[in-house]
């Protein structure tokens, strides 16, 4: 009669029967449980001493109870525990890595809002408060060259308001700065580059801080005429609207925009009708007007591509929406600054987040 075959031991996940791997898990253990404590004493981060904690359990167990994982393979008709526990080790990582991106993004945040935090501080002005104020907000980067001609022809007011330039220099390492500096207007400049929508609330912050009864936002590379201002501007004057939007489609397009790109336009313009209700033809000209009493009520958090944001909020927020013709020019010196590849993708996201939030 043969014997009967040696019975295999319950044991474990393959190799941990090897005394040297389960010291190895124990060794992760103990530095990974040191470290959220130093990061504890150091910061205080109670998430981080907690995930810390969550992994050093998870190397214990593996090492010196793997028996817990087969149960629960068990339970889950998994084939092995060795399943689990990679399943394990994939949303741990997978929760570490959303946390590192969470980090990331509060900490931009927080130098975004220190940036132009300390970059309204820089804004003066002489003019009087107790007239009607008009300030036309120009982000500017990298737009040495055309910003002059663009302050040159701003006039002293318009339609009884005192018409005082906001010039943004975002992060802007050629002369922009300087050569605004020339002309009567407050120019402030971001330490480091915020995107055209920083930018935008740099400026909005200083024209609300000034009490500016009417904000015009307008580009730096003289693509929006000025003598088309007073036209935009008066439907909010004759109190018709709080949020006047400049249409070259209603007007005339002179931009030299390629077939693709008015596709594009037409395509985003398109999706904010029907989501946010709205009746326009332009979305992403940023030749407009706004009541400055009405912005506080808008919550902008875009950074780059403000233009749909500033829509939708508006809408959201119940301000009269207008739309006027005016005529927009191609650049007058320099090259865009849009992205080539990542503008659709971003204005995209933009109309999403901005419309379910």
């Amino acid at each position: 009669m043969l014997p009967n075959p040696p019975v295999a031991p319950m044991a474990v996940l393959p190799g941990l029967s090897n005394e040297a791997l389960s010291l190895l898990f124990l060794g992760l253990a103990v530095v990974t449980l040191l470290w959220g404590f130093e990061r504890y004493r150091t910061t205080f981060s109670r998430v981080e001493f907690g995930l810390a904690v969550a992994v050093a359990l998870g190397l214990l167990t593996v090492a010196f109870a793997p028996g817990l994982y087969g149960s629960l393979a068990g339970l889950l008709n998994l084939e092995s525990r060795f399943i689990l526990i990679q399943i394990f080790a994939n949303v741990t990582f997978l929760v570490l890595i959303f946390y590192l991106i969470s980090q990331l993004n509060t900490s931009q945040r927080v130098v975004s809002d220190l940036t132009r935090s300390l970059t309204v501080q820089q804004a003066t002005t002489d003019a009087a408060v107790d007239e009607r104020t008009l300030y036309v907000v120009i982000p500017a980067y990298n737009e040495a060259d055309t910003i002059g001609p663009v302050l040159a022809e701003l006039p002293g007011r318009i339609h009884d308001h005192v018409v005082q330039a906001v010039v943004v220099s975002d992060g802007s390492d050629d002369a922009t700065r300087r050569a605004a500096d020339e002309y009567d207007a407050i120019v402030v400049e971001h330490p480091i580059n915020q995107g055209q929508g920083g930018a935008l609330k740099t400026g909005f912050d200083i024209a609300r801080q000034h009490g500016a009864d009417i904000v015009v936002t307008m580009d730096a590379d003289g693509q929006h005429p000025v003598d088309q201002l007073p036209e935009l501007v008066r439907p909010i004057v004759d109190d018709e609207a709080d949020y006047v939007l400049g249409s070259r489609y209603r007007g005339e397009d002179n931009s030299g925009n390629s077939i693709t790109r008015r596709g594009g336009i037409r395509t985003f313009t398109w999706l904010i009708n029907r989501l946010a209700k709205t009746d326009i033809t332009d979305c992403t000209n940023g030749f407009r007007a706004i009541r400055g009493s009405r912005l506080e009520e808008l919550t902008l958090t875009e950074e780059r591509f403000s233009a749909p944001e500033l829509i939708i909020e508006s809408r959201k927020n119940g301000l009269r929406i207008v739309e006027v013709p005016v005529t927009i020019h191609e650049r007058e010196a320099g090259e865009t600054k849009k992205p080539k590849l990542g503008y659709a993708v971003g204005l995209a996201r933009t109309i999403l987040v901005t419309w379910i939030r």
